[in-house]
């Protein structure tokens, strides 16, 4: 089975061309196009192996919840020329990303237990347990780090830095707090809980779109509603609809990341796994069935409707 390792096409009007972890983004004059491929990384590490369809699991993901929060704030996406591809709008990027957290879980969970009650500088009660609901979605934002890992910092650091004006600051939140309350919606009538999730948000003449992938499970954590309860009434681990199991296993085989730690061996079997739970996530979370694209010649595929959309755009 072929799976979409890396990209290195060569298009007319290119300007630019920049490898993330996942994708690979190409940009021109007005337009950026992304190419989704099945890399997969956790502890902010690629691992040795592609998952076959992950890149176009997590690229339908994110058009479907663009389209679907269109309304709500304009955002960049312009075309899905391709399975794998999304193109765009160009914009200049907030230089934060705008995590929005519903519930006790993941990064948050861990500074509170470590006896912090105060995340990104928003106040957090006493007496919580891990996964619990706060009283209302809170934002701890982070830096946008082009290296390493991206760092903590509040609402007041933000605007004493001159990192966002106060004005625009505050657009962001009013956009993070709407997109939040929708994604919760549509989980909720997926049988889901729409955990904690993070939105990026550019500009083009004075005007902010909501950029990159949105509610897809690289960027956001879901539990399954209908055991919610009585796992957390039992002090339960949630049942998860992310790649944490991904980040499990790895950890199970003694790799998190650390330097010296030798990234465990992935089999063909637990490839192929990996891209079951991809393709479940993908139904579970849109409702949709999920159809395979043709993976005979995925580069030669990508390369002829990227062509074809960049004419139109």
């Amino acid at each position: 089975m072929q799976t979409l390792t890396q990209t290195n096409f060569n298009f007319p009007g290119q300007t630019s061309f920049y490898r993330g972890k996942v994708r690979d983004v190409y940009s021109f004059k007005k337009v950026v196009a992304m190419v989704a491929s099945d890399r997969i990384s956790a502890f902010d590490v690629i691992l040795p192996r592609a998952i076959p369809f992950k890149g176009q699991v997590l690229n339908q993901i994110a058009a479907h919840f663009l389209t679907a929060t269109a309304d709500i704030v304009p955002n960049w996406l312009l075309e899905v020329p391709d399975p794998n591809v999304s193109i765009g709008k160009k914009c200049e990027t907030y230089p934060v990303e705008m995590v929005v957290r519903g519930y006790l879980a993941g990064h948050a969970a861990r500074e509170y237990k470590a006896g912090k009650r105060s995340v990104c500088g928003v106040t957090l009660p006493e007496g919580l347990k891990e996964n619990d609901k706060l009283p209302t979605p809170i934002i701890t934002p982070t830096t946008k780090a082009h290296e390493g890992h991206d760092e903590d910092i509040s609402r007041e650091q933000i605007l004493a830095r001159g990192i966002v004006s106060e004005a625009e600051y505050s657009q962001l939140e009013q956009y993070a707090l709407a997109l939040f309350a929708r994604g919760t919606q549509m989980a909720a009538e997926q049988g889901l809980i729409l955990v904690d999730t993070k939105y990026e948000f550019g500009h083009d003449e004075g005007k902010i779109y909501l950029i990159d992938e949105i509610h897809t499970p690289d960027s956001s954590r879901y539990f399954y509603a209908d055991v919610y309860d009585e796992n957390q009434r039992n002090g339960l681990p949630q049942k998860q609809l992310s790649k944490e199991f991904v980040r499990e296993w790895l950890i199970a085989n003694g790799f998190q990341g650390k330097e010296g730690q030798i990234i465990p061996e992935m089999s063909d079997e637990w490839v192929l796994q990996i891209s079951a739970r991809y393709i479940e996530l993908f139904e579970k979370v849109t409702g949709k069935t999920f159809i395979k694209a043709n993976t005979e010649d995925i580069l030669g595929r990508i390369e002829e409707n990227v062509l074809r959309s960049l004419t139109s755009h």
